[in-house]
């Protein structure tokens, strides 16, 4: 029985250890992406006028 115990508690940490190593996986990579932006000087959309000039 202890045995089992044992071995359940092995898996359910080595669970929480992958979740915990994914979710900061995710969030190198958020940050990694918000630091690539930082290499455009503006990011706005760039608006085109069309109307005639009246």
């Amino acid at each position: 029985m202890k045995i089992l115990i044992l071995l359940f508690a092995f898996t359910f940490g080595f669970g929480a250890n992958v979740k915990k190593s994914i979710d900061d996986v995710k969030e190198i990579s958020k940050r990694n992406q918000v630091k690539e932006y930082n290499k455009y000087p503006n990011l706005l959309p760039v608006v085109e006028i069309v109307a005639e000039q009246s």
